[in-house]
């Protein structure tokens, strides 16, 4: 009886509780911490982030959206320009309204559509489809059709000399200035760039060349309207007050104003002749556009850019970084070229004219969606060195502009 009571308690009281001490124990204070905390983390962040539903269509939407919206502003650019002119003759503002052009309409509508869009909450889901790189890249390509070698060679040969001399001296001065103020190399490539050669059209190359954010784009932009629209109005003053003959007036300000339908602009204001002389400057130096672009992405890829233990960057890296729009840019420059001259004149401007206005359209179309993707945060950090040295540069470039159209341009008629 002793023996089967005392063997009964000793086997249910052992067995028991070193159960339940055991598993009550580890299972609720194991399973709580770590499924509890694991768990939680992980599915918040990847069910939402990872759900493969929206990423299928959703992205693809909102990329669609932001076009429509780069193509809704871009028709309104279109509008404005072609509209406020004939509403503004005959008025104080029709000298102002005839000078705007497309570039500041676009700029100016893509930064309000910037705020709106921001303050809805929606920028951010459309900026993929902001595409500045393709319009940009699309608009310099079918620009090299506006550009017929054989014209700069055979009526223009002081040009050429102009544009070489002036170009590198001002791009010069500009680089080693700003580099004095301790600006950035990317933007002080794009500033070099634009004052030098032939304003926002240089800037795009140049900032394909060296891969510049931007919001280094969209300040030097700014900076070449901001100068070229009251150049419009001054350098005729000063061709003037100066006697300058309509060929030395032309040289001067095809050299200067950094936009090729501010140069039309102003050009027309001295004259027809000074308007010829103006345009053809201006054609040479955009004709070096592609020069430039070349060079600025050797010295980026095989000094800038270069690590002091990297070896030497091979063909491969250098054709990697070259901007390929370049090529596309010399390719339609050489076509327009020969097309001109085996078609003739009268049947190849018309189509030239319809490449233009495409160019034109793609360029309103970058020029937007620059606006759209502008933040400040970048310029306050540039703060007012890179305005200084556009500023002096610009100084620099109609002194030096002016004595070079004297040397080579005095005498001379079209």
């Amino acid at each position: 009886m002793t023996d089967q009571h005392a063997g009964r308690p000793t086997e249910p009281r052992t067995t028991p509780p070193t159960a339940p001490q055991t598993q009550p124990q580890t299972q609720p204070q194991t399973q709580p911490q770590t499924q509890p905390q694991t768990q939680p983390q992980t599915q918040p962040e990847t069910g939402p982030d990872t759900g493969t539903q929206a990423p299928t269509r959703s992205p693809v939407l909102w990329r669609l959206g932001g076009v429509a919206v780069v193509l809704v502003l871009g028709g309104l650019v279109r509008y404005l320009e072609q509209t406020v002119p004939d509403a503004a003759e005959g008025t104080a503002l029709s000298g102002i309204a005839d000078a705007i052009e497309y570039p500041v309409y676009a700029i100016a509508l893509g930064l309000l559509g910037n705020v709106v869009l921001t303050l809805t909450g929606l920028r951010e889901r459309l900026s993929g489809g902001f595409r500045t790189e393709f319009f940009i890249k699309t608009g310099l390509v079918l620009l090299g059709a506006s550009i017929d070698f054989s014209v700069i060679v055979r009526a223009a040969g002081p040009a050429v000399v102009q544009a070489v001399v002036l170009i590198t001296v001002v791009f010069g001065f500009t680089w080693w200035l700003a580099g004095r103020a301790g600006v950035d190399d990317k933007l002080r490539a794009l500033l070099a760039s634009a004052v030098s050669i032939c304003g926002v059209s240089a800037a795009i190359a140049a900032a394909g060349a060296v891969q510049a954010r931007k919001e280094q784009l969209a300040y030097t932009a700014s900076l070449v309207i901001l100068f070229a629209l009251p150049s419009i109005f001054l350098l005729p003053a000063a061709v003037g007050a100066l006697g300058l003959s309509p060929a030395v007036a032309g040289a001067w300000i095809g050299g200067n104003i950094d936009t090729t339908a501010a140069v039309s602009a102003a050009g027309a204001i001295v004259g027809e002749e000074a308007l010829q002389i103006a345009t053809i400057v201006k054609t040479t130096q955009n004709a070096l556009l592609g020069v430039v672009a070349v060079a600025l992405t050797a010295y980026f890829t095989l000094k800038v850019e270069r690590s002091g233990s990297a070896g030497r960057p091979g063909p491969r890296e250098f054709w990697e970084r070259f901007p390929k729009f370049v090529l596309g840019f010399l390719a339609a420059s050489v076509i327009a070229t020969v097309f001109v001259a085996t078609a003739g004149s009268d049947v190849a401007k018309p189509l030239i004219s319809d490449v233009n206005a495409f160019r034109t359209t793609f360029l309103i179309l970058a020029f937007v969606s620059i606006g759209l993707e502008f933040r400040t945060a970048p310029l306050r950090e540039a703060g007012w060195r890179p305005i200084g040295v556009f500023a002096a540069a610009t100084g620099v470039n109609l002194a030096v502009g002016l004595g070079l159209a004297v040397l080579l341009f005095s005498g001379l008629t079209v």
